[in-house]
């Protein structure tokens, strides 16, 4: 290998993994801010009993049961977000609310704002894909504590 060769495949691998770490930044600062998203600015107003939260759900007709439901599965999934061997599992979970959030906002509430939840299902996928080794983690723990 000639001189040349080897300092351009040295540059081409140094190039590669300094991608690769913006990459995981740039994803782990995703994952922050859809935390703090769901924590905030979803979750709080239903655990507080907002009344934009509180009268939602009672014109969906679930109560505040189902608003405290609501906003403790997306508290939990926003905290599990930030938790390494949790954060793909929380991604698909935070996942499927999305897909029953879109499908209330269109049976319910006539279309109204139900793009939200199908545009936060995108940041998600991704997470829950570039983070799935995380999931070999969850089960080899679970398995161990079984």
């Amino acid at each position: 290998m000639s001189e040349t060769t080897a300092s351009l495949a040295a540059t081409t691998s140094a190039a590669a993994i300094a991608r690769g770490r913006r990459a995981r930044i740039a994803l782990r600062g995703l994952q922050v801010l859809l935390a703090l998203f769901y924590g905030i600015a979803s979750a709080l107003p239903k655990l507080i009993a907002h009344p934009s939260a509180a009268d939602a759900f009672d014109e969906m007709g679930w109560g505040s049961g189902g608003m405290y439901t609501i906003g403790a599965l997306e508290l939990a999934g926003a905290v599990a977000l930030l938790i390494p061997v949790l954060q793909s599992v929380a991604a698909v979970a935070l996942g499927a609310l999305m897909v029953g959030a879109f499908v209330v906002q269109v049976v319910v509430f006539e279309g109204q704002n139900a793009a939200t939840p199908l545009i936060l299902l995108v940041p998600l996928a991704l997470i829950a894909w570039q983070r799935r080794e995380s999931n070999a983690e969850l089960l080899r723990l679970a398995r161990r504590g079984a």
